[in-house]
């Protein structure tokens, strides 16, 4: 089976290339092993939040100018990270996830602990503000779902008294999520957010919320509508007398399956082929070209393709793997950035920033992966599978996803 291109992975940065290498007419075929990141996402998408020295960053293209050699928007080319962002956000839009944000200056958004993040932008549904330690609201409401423990009422309450907004916090129920809370397991925001789905449990919260007696200026209530589209959290809008934003909840994370949801959609509208559950297990290489992958699942039947992109993630999603002796990349064993010594790799205090968050694979300038130091002249590398930075640390993860799935796209394109 042959295709144009042939992406591993099909999370943020794979679906993105696929996406605009579909659109600009090329025969695409993702392959996804299954989960990926994007399911615990919390509603934004992140440039650059913290410099190297741990600094926020208000504006992210000035704080890229502290970033090492190595780091992937530097390979990109700084000059090209706005227009590179700007096809990005209208991607997102395009595939129907709406967000709010600009490259030029970095807002803040509210965790599900009571933190403000800087971010580059985030799902217009949920609670940001323009400066770190201010909220625009005086006084809100909290408003929780009955037995959801995923929504952490008292510790976001403390912070939001830190940021000089009084709040109080609420409880409304319906029949549907009282069944649910008969067993643990279904109090999950994405199992909320598929059980409260139709104009009758909709206008039943919108109800509750009315009855509330309040002088607040706000409701906050956590992030569990909108599984598949944000139809139901604009029924809710136009229902609930008093205005409502929402805070991601902790994993699994509603917003981000969503986006998932409408990325894969997006793909699939321009003619991408979507081949979910099958892990790629390894290549064939000759005279430094990829010919063909083999799969788990298609053992009897070889993948061609003229380009293949390595989107494959970092260890949570298996695109790294370590053993005792060595950190690999476990498809085509790919020259990988690490240190040599496993007593390196992490250091004892877990609250540190890990060096093994650094490790990736090898590329070029222009994100070519590279074995036996040699570059494979038809296999890119997108995304957090890439070394040089650090997303814990930089708070870059999701830019990086983006930004390097289009560059490459860009480059298979000229």
């Amino acid at each position: 089976m042959r295709f144009d291109v042939i992406i591993i992975g099909g999370g943020l940065s794979g679906l993105t290339a696929g996406i605009a290498l579909s659109k600009a007419g090329k025969k695409v075929v993702i392959i996804s092993a299954g989960q990926n990141s994007l399911h615990f996402h919390s509603g934004s998408f992140d440039l650059l939040g913290y410099t190297p020295n741990g600094e926020i960053v208000d504006k992210p293209l000035d704080g890229m100018q502290t970033l090492g050699v190595n780091h992937p928007y530097v390979k990109i080319g700084i000059d090209n990270i706005p227009l590179l962002a700007d096809k990005a956000q209208e991607l997102l839009t395009e595939a129907g996830v709406k967000v709010i944000g600009n490259t030029e200056q970095n807002h803040y958004r509210l965790t599900p602990v009571g933190v403000m993040k800087p971010t580059w932008l985030t799902a217009e549904e949920l609670v940001v503000s323009e400066t770190y330690n201010r909220l625009p609201w005086k006084k809100v409401d909290i408003v929780n779902i009955k037995g959801f423990l995923d929504f952490p009422t008292v510790f976001l309450a403390a912070s939001l008294n830190k940021y000089a907004t009084e709040c109080e916090i609420k409880t409304i129920s319906t029949k549907v999520t009282d069944n649910a809370r008969r067993s643990p397991t279904e109090m999950r925001a994405t199992n909320i957010a598929k059980l409260v789905s139709n104009d009758e449990d909709i206008e039943t919260i919108a109800q509750q919320l009315n009855l509330i007696e309040t002088d607040s200026e706000l409701f906050i209530l956590p992030a569990v509508l909108g599984f598949n589209n944000r139809e139901a959290i604009e029924k809710l809008h136009l229902l609930a007398k008093k205005p409502f934003k929402m805070v991601a909840t902790l994993p699994p994370s509603v917003s981000g399956v969503r986006a998932t949801i409408l990325l894969k959609k997006l793909f699939n509208r321009y003619g991408g082929t979507y081949l979910l559950g099958n892990t790629v297990v390894s290549g064939s290489i000759k005279n430094n070209k990829i010919v063909s992958i083999q799969t788990e699942k298609m053992q009897d039947e070889d993948l061609e393709a003229e380009y293949f992109i390595l989107s494959s993630g970092s260890f949570l999603s298996h695109g790294l793997s370590s053993n005792y002796r060595r950190i690999y990349e476990p498809v085509f064993d790919l020259d990988v950035d690490a240190t040599l010594y496993r007593a390196d790799w992490s250091k004892e205090y877990i609250f540190d920033s890990q060096p093994y968050m650094e490790f990736g694979v090898k590329t070029d300038a222009q994100f070519h992966a590279m074995k036996g130091g040699k570059t494979i002249d038809n296999l890119y590398a997108t995304g957090s599978v890439l070394s040089g930075h650090n997303n814990l640390k930089l708070a870059d993860g999701t830019g990086v996803s983006l930004l390097t799935a289009l560059k490459v796209a860009e480059n298979i394109l000229k």
